[in-house]
């Protein structure tokens, strides 16, 4: 399920420089994690608007941190024993992303076209960028991999086995669109489209 936001993700923390590197500390409820987990084995996610995101926080990020963390200390063995479960991406969640993908990819392109003769290139730039996000998510979803945030998940997915040839690229290629002439939207608009149904038809096979 997809509601549209449940709260903030950020439980607290700080940014901070340590011997130089920069570290963000954040706190995460627990408590809600396990919540979380149990919901992505039975195929439920939510996504929530945080600034930074512009894709939005997807809920099962929080528990693709536990999966992908390195443990620094852990006195009660609780983390431990949750990541342990974690390191197995749920099918139910895994055919949940995809599915979504595979309808509100093809609409909401179908859709930004009606961007195209007043040149709203701004509409369509989001409807891109909200595309390739869920093709994203769902490439992940398919290789059982976590993905955390939008930050190089684009080049992550273009890394995965059910990725296209130059995915990566071609996606990057979808936001340089040059100016609002309806025509040079459309082209955008039409390479959009044939990744997205190179991707989804990878995500049935």
């Amino acid at each position: 399920t997809e509601p549209g936001g449940w709260g903030t993700w950020v439980d607290g923390g700080a940014w901070l420089t340590v011997d130089g590197h920069r570290v963000d500390w954040i706190y995460r409820d627990l408590d809600r994690v396990h919540r979380i987990w149990q919901e992505c084995q039975a195929g439920h996610y939510e996504v929530g608007t945080q600034a930074g995101h512009p894709l939005g926080v997807y809920s099962h990020a929080y528990v693709g941190e536990v999966a992908l963390a390195r443990i620094l200390a852990d006195p009660s063995g609780e983390l431990r024993g949750l990541q342990q479960e974690t390191h197995s991406y749920p099918k139910p969640l895994r055919e949940a992303l995809i599915a979504h993908a595979q309808w509100e990819v093809p609409f909401t392109l179908s859709i930004a076209r009606k961007g195209m003769a007043g040149g709203d290139a701004f509409y369509i730039a989001g409807s891109l960028f909200r595309a390739v996000g869920l093709l994203v998510q769902a490439l992940h979803a398919h290789a059982g991999c976590w993905v955390l945030n939008e930050k190089g998940a684009v080049q992550a997915a273009g890394e995965l086995p059910a990725a296209p040839l130059d995915f990566a690229a071609r996606a990057h290629g979808l936001f340089s669109v040059p100016g609002t002439a309806p025509d040079a939207l459309a082209a955008a608009l039409d390479a959009a489209d044939g990744l997205a149904a190179e991707v989804c038809g990878q995500l049935a096979s």
